[in-house]
């Protein structure tokens, strides 16, 4: 008897995931977290008009859900003023992400990412065979310049670059992006992840021409629009570039209630306006709770504060693990000198009230 004939690529993998989840944590843990701070989450959630489209779609969930988001991707056409022809929509950005890593990255393409920077992307680029070159941060921010240096030593076929970043909040202006695409290398590709975008100040999206090939931006209802579950994204660019993704894409993985869902988010502008000062509000009770116990709050363009905690990454882990195991999920970011911080997402006040309740033990216990 045999077993499956794996690739020599998926034998040379190890079989990890890019987070462990907080529901494994909590099976681990034998109890339920008190207070869910650590999945970049937004916990003030969706606007009640999607919950309700959901709840609508939901009798008709025995038919699978348009292959082609028609009535979605026309709707993100016309609130970003552009043709449908630029829009595919997909499972979440770590959904299109897979598939642009498809398309472009075969065994030993070069890619480009920030040393730290979101570890799903760096998942796919390992599962199609693609060679990952690594740039450090510049303080606490990703830096462009130095990516798209690196893109033309390497020869590489996609730079990733997240405006605003997870894990370090950190953002700039979209106008300066802008000012250096032609230090993009020739035949490499920017994929610009704005997952974060909708909490951003003003100006932080990048005003990249439509039909610019070189550039291709993603965008979700993850974070803004409190849907994570819902696993809804989508990506803009030029309409030959986006028209590949039907060669590979999985036509009907988008849930149809999902897209309801995501149709009657995009339309309540009201309800984002009213997450935007709630995320905002959060932050500064995060930035203040740090600022009580002596650690420093990073100034952040998302749904999350990471938190200088003073020390190395081995206090910072201290902290973490205190704080979990006082039912409290945070996370951190992985590389050194990031790793100093612990990261809290925003969230009602009532859990941030744990937080800190729990954050001033843990100090206490560790001295």
């Amino acid at each position: 008897m045999t077993g499956p004939r794996f690739t020599k690529l998926a034998q040379s993998l190890p079989a990890t995931v890019p987070f462990v989840g907080p529901e494994a944590q909590e099976r681990n843990m034998g109890r339920a977290f008190d207070a869910r701070l650590g999945a970049n989450e937004n916990i003030f959630g969706p606007s009640p008009k999607a919950i309700a489209a959901m709840q609508s779609a939901a009798s008709d969930i025995w038919m699978y859900g348009d292959p082609e988001s028609h009535d979605l991707r026309h709707a993100l056409a016309d609130f970003h003023a552009v043709a449908p022809e630029n829009i595919v929509v997909g499972e979440g950005i770590d959904g299109l992400l897979g598939y642009l890593v498809r398309l472009l990255i075969e065994t030993g393409d070069s890619v480009v990412t920030s040393l730290g920077a979101y570890p799903t992307f760096n998942y796919h680029v390992a599962g199609f065979g693609g060679a990952l070159h690594t740039v450090p941060y510049h303080g606490d921010s990703e830096d462009l310049p130095a990516l798209l240096s690196k893109a033309a030593e390497v020869d590489a076929k996609l730079v990733y670059f997240a405006n605003p970043d997870n894990p370090m909040g950190s953002w700039c202006k979209g106008a300066d992006i802008v000012a250096q695409l032609d230090a993009i290398p020739e035949g490499c590709v920017l994929v610009l992840d704005e997952a974060y975008v909708e909490l951003a100040p003003e100006g932080t999206a990048a005003p990249v021409s439509i039909d610019d090939p070189r550039v291709i931006r993603m965008r979700t209802f993850s974070k803004g629009y409190g849907m994570a579950g819902a696993r809804v994204g989508y990506a803009l660019g030029q309409a030959d570039f986006i028209r590949a993704f039907e060669k590979i894409r999985n036509h009907f993985g988008m849930n149809r209630a999902a897209q309801a869902g995501a149709l009657a988010a995009l339309q309540d502008a009201n309800w984002l306006q009213e997450t935007r000062a709630k995320v905002a509000a959060a932050r500064d009770t995060i930035t203040d709770i740090a600022a009580k116990y002596g650690l420093t709050a990073l100034h952040s363009a998302t749904n999350f504060v990471a938190i200088d905690c003073g020390r190395d990454g081995a206090y910072a882990k201290a902290i973490l693990d205190g704080l979990v195991a006082r039912g409290v999920f945070v996370r951190m970011p992985f590389v050194a000198p990031q790793n100093r911080c612990i990261r809290i997402s925003c969230g009602p006040e009532h859990e941030l009230a744990l937080f800190d309740a729990a954050l001033e033990e843990v100090l206490a216990e560790l001295g």
